[in-house]
């Protein structure tokens, strides 16, 4: 008997995984943890599997969490945003000596779970996060290049796009406006450091990027934890994270309030009633979206992750790209797949390290990159083709397509 306890199972990166894990057949229970029970109780309904049971989990109380993780063999933490709950959580799954995952994509949120390195390992648990797309698939990709492909690094570039989504929770769009209006870590001319998104070090890195099955659109700095990781695990000189949503009418409106600064968390009178400026810019954020979509005929939700990785191979310069394409697949798939994957790998015995590690320092790629092939249709995923392109462009800037 193997048990699994999802937190925030029943959101849309949550159901996904769930979904997941169901499928591969590795955990006999898997609980849905939410602080929303009567979603949670639909959530088992609708999936209709046997293995499945909720539990009421309000994941800012360790206590909470304690009890509803209780008997399991690994934490599967989907619960966001992780720069309020990350760190929660991971504390309360050390403390119960469990092994833990998460999707967690806040660089400041993954500084204090990276932090809690020594816990886990005097707890004797391996703790996996940013176990998502971006990060996630990214930094796995980064590895298998640099493992196989490359003699030297010198820049890696990870490159995001999507939108579409049938629906986009709160926490989404909260995660994106602290992403705007945080310092964004970038590892640039072998050094640390950050830049502002809305200051000229981020407009620097702007960049206008072609993406396969999307079309070309403006990237920006984005917080992701990559910047922070990959450099401890991989020698390189450079390694940034660009991103936007599409449609660019729809992020434009994000940028700009979090530029004009409507964000605040501290209450303002308005009339007889107090209000928090960031939770009317998120609510005005969700309600104004359906028409931005709407009015931009934007149809199918569609996404795309493109990792450029620069460096010498037999003694030449040489680049790889590798884009995850998707078209019908949303964000919750492409990050709730790699999520339930990785708490597979772990139920397996696949992930040994102890302690809190991102996924370069305890997942092999091949590992991964088999068991994604295993479990998803992937020539589905993009009208017949595999969502996973790889091309190679040598220093004349002659591209060739590989195959895996």
């Amino acid at each position: 008997m193997a048990r699994v306890t999802v937190l925030g199972g029943c959101g849309v990166v949550g159901t996904v995984a769930v979904k997941t894990l169901i499928s591969a057949g590795d955990f006999s229970e898997i609980i849905i943890g939410d602080i929303d029970l009567e979603k949670a109780n639909e959530c088992v309904s609708q999936i209709g599997d046997e293995c499945l049971s909720s539990f009421r989990v309000d994941a800012s109380d360790p206590a909470a969490i304690k009890q509803a993780i209780k008997g399991s063999d690994v934490v599967l933490n989907c619960c966001g945003p992780f720069y309020r709950l990350g760190p929660v959580v991971l504390k309360a799954v050390i403390e119960s000596k469990i092994n833990y995952v998460d999707v967690c994509d806040d660089y400041d949120a993954t500084k204090k779970l990276l932090d809690m390195n020594g816990a886990a390992k005097k707890a004797g648990i391996s703790a996996l996060t940013g176990m998502g797309s971006s990060p996630g698939v990214a930094n796995l990709l980064v590895k298998f290049c640099s493992d196989l492909m490359l003699d030297e690094v010198d820049s890696i570039d990870i490159l995001h796009a999507h939108g579409g989504e049938p629906t986009e929770g709160a926490a989404v769009v909260a995660h994106r406006i602290h992403s705007m209006t945080s310092p964004i870590p970038m590892y640039l001319n072998g050094k640390f450091t950050t830049v502002d998104y809305f200051g000229e070090s981020g407009k620097a890195l702007e960049e206008d990027v072609t993406f396969h099955y999307l079309g070309t659109y403006r990237c920006y700095p984005y917080p992701h934890p990559e910047t922070i990781t990959l450099p401890n695990y991989i020698k390189c000189k450079r390694v940034t994270n660009l991103g936007c949503v599409i449609p660019p009418q729809y992020y434009r409106m994000i940028q700009e309030i979090a530029r004009l600064g409507i964000v605040s968390e501290t209450p303002l009178a308005v009339g007889n009633q107090m209000v928090v400026p960031r939770d009317f810019s998120i609510a005005f954020i969700i309600q104004q979206r359906e028409r931005i979509l709407k009015e931009a005929k934007f149809g199918e939700q569609r996404g795309c992750l493109k990792i450029t990785i620069k460096g010498i191979e037999d003694g030449e310069p040489k680049q790889y790209d590798f884009s995850m394409a998707s078209i019908g697949q949303s964000m919750g798939e492409g990050t709730g797949i790699p999520a339930a994957l990785g708490a597979i790998l772990m139920q397996r015995g696949k992930i040994t390290e102890k302690g809190v590690l991102p996924p370069e320092a305890c997942v092999k790629p091949l590992d991964f990159l088999g068991l994604m092939q295993e479990h998803l249709k992937l020539d589905k995923m993009t009208g017949g083709e595999s969502p996973l392109i790889i091309e190679s462009i040598d220093k004349n800037g002659k591209i060739e397509r590989l195959q895996m």
